[in-house]
């Protein structure tokens, strides 16, 4: 087995709240972490520095504006949010090039989705596919049993 680290990885991290970015600074506190509270912040450190990883907020910072610039930078991006939870908003990010999506509620287990996607990378595989079994039965419980049922060919095609 590939022992991947984010170990040193230099991660920004953009949210509106500070206590959030907190919380992220001490789960990756063996990371180089840049924090950012707003859009204009953000996306100038975007645009001017190079990051390994960026964890976006979607509300409050325009997080998928800030997407398409890190896509842009091929930076791996992963989105987190507490009030844009629905599986449109799940959609928009893998449409978008984001990486993963992760609740605010699971962030504790931030650096295991960020492992998961840098494995994935390395693999040359879908970085989705973990996404997935990690979060598919809290996605069953926040939206339902048929969440993912509506347009089942796009959900099957985005995370095998």
């Amino acid at each position: 087995m590939s022992n991947i680290s984010i170990e040193n990885k230099k991660i920004l991290i953009v949210d509106d709240e500070p206590d959030v970015l907190e919380s992220l600074e001490e789960l990756l506190n063996m990371c180089i972490t840049v924090r950012a509270q707003s859009f204009e912040e953000a996306n100038t450190l975007l645009e001017t520095q190079d990051f390994d990883i960026a964890i976006l907020d979607i509300m409050g910072v325009d997080g998928y504006q800030l997407l398409e610039t890190a896509t842009k930078k091929e930076v791996i991006t992963v989105m987190l949010t507490a009030h844009a939870l629905s599986p449109d908003n799940i959609k928009k990010s893998y449409l978008g090039g984001a990486c993963s999506y992760i609740p605010k509620q699971e962030m504790i287990n931030i650096e295991a989705f960020l492992i998961d996607v840098l494995k994935a990378q390395k693999d040359g595989k879908n970085p989705w596919t973990s996404w997935y079994t990690r979060l598919a039965l809290f996605c069953e419980q926040k939206f339902g049993p048929d969440w993912d049922k509506d347009e089942k060919e796009f959900w099957e095609k985005m995370i095998y």
